[in-house]
């Protein structure tokens, strides 16, 4: 009997076996390359993307990302896994320019023509993002993997960092949350059809509009950006906090989230959100919060929203562009001082 595409996984769409402490520990020590001057964002600071200054007034954006499969349709994998990897440019502030496929398979599967379905999802992915895919490399694997690394430029004066977040900020999320607890219910047969659908949606929906209208807003109005992926919004609020000295407060009530993603949450966060749970030490969740939220902010994401600090005073018409281009942008919270206790991130 053929396998179903995510059979080939050991747990559907982990990007990562590593927690982000683990992954700071592994990073620890290794030289970084500050020496180099034209390098203006690298891995210290936990950022999206890297960036290389090739030119006074152009710099080169670099990322590559690929997972194990979140669904069974062969051309969803590949659409989300592209939209997923150009992510990170448009977290940047960037504009994705080309790619380049990284693709692991089993030699017994899947299919010749499941595999093409994967390269073919992915490159109208990409081709709707005006994006050349170059080329690629390919290995055998025992799981399935696949994704891209991405090249994109930028204007290095007006790069979107995790490390500027500001005291008194708004914090502005670009899509809903859940889609790692409904892909894990789904493997178990405890989502619905229409639940799985739109978290489907909401993957394959590129953060190229959001970048687009975010580009628009005057000089200062976006301070720190990034995407939320694989270390759920608690942990990427906590990259942001780190780089920024500052500490992220979130109202949960405000959050959005895709249907079924509270209600399936307690039986099934991934163990990625079950790994994200173990190295937030930072992260306060006052009392009074629903724990089925607590837990959607651990959850994982595969090709989740952009989360923007932004002026208080331009937050309302940031959102209205936001919502005018298609962006179902909410505000969610607020920038405050770092706290005395340490609290990176904050749960209200």
């Amino acid at each position: 009997m053929t396998k179903k595409l995510t059979e080939y996984a050991d747990c559907a769409g982990c990007a990562s076996k590593l927690g982000p402490a683990e992954l700071d520990a592994v990073m620890d020590g290794l030289p970084s390359a500050h020496l180099d001057d034209r390098v203006l964002v690298d891995f210290r600071t936990a950022d999206d993307a890297g960036v290389y200054r090739w030119s006074d007034d152009s710099a080169l954006v670099q990322t590559v990302d690929f997972f194990t499969p979140m669904v069974d349709d062969p051309y969803a994998f590949g659409q989300v896994a592209a939209a997923n990897a150009l992510s990170d440019v448009y977290a940047m502030g960037g504009s994705p320019r080309t790619a380049m496929a990284i693709a692991l398979f089993p030699k017994d599967g899947p299919s010749p023509a499941e595999v093409r379905e994967i390269f073919r999802g992915g490159s109208d992915k990409l081709r709707e993002a005006g994006v050349v895919l170059l080329g690629g490399h390919t290995v055998t694997d025992p799981e399935v993997k696949f994704g891209y690394s991405v090249t994109g430029t930028v204007d290095p004066g007006k790069i979107w960092k995790n490390s500027d977040a500001r005291p008194g900020d708004v914090l502005v999320l670009t899509k809903p949350l859940g889609t790692g607890i409904i892909v894990r219910a789904t493997k178990f047969g405890r989502s619905t059809e229409a639940q799985l659908t739109s978290a489907l949606e909401s993957m394959v929906t590129l953060n190229r509009a959001s970048a687009l209208a975010a580009s628009t807003q005057p000089d200062g109005v976006v301070g720190a950006c990034t995407d939320v992926t694989g270390f759920g919004l608690a942990g990427h609020a906590t990259e942001i906090s780190l780089a920024s000295t500052v500490t992220l407060s979130f109202e949960t009530q405000a959050l959005p989230l895709l249907p079924g993603a509270a209600d399936l949450a307690v039986q099934n966060l991934p163990c990625g959100g079950r790994s994200n749970q173990r190295h937030y030490e930072k992260l306060k969740s006052e009392p009074g919060v629903r724990p089925e939220l607590f837990l959607v902010c651990c959850d994982p994401q595969t090709s989740g929203g952009l989360l923007f600090s932004v002026t208080p005073e331009a937050a309302e018409s940031f959102i209205a562009a936001q919502r005018a281009a298609g962006v179902p942008a909410t505000r969610v919270g607020v920038v405050e001082p770092r706290s005395a206790d340490g609290t990176l991130v904050r749960l209200t």
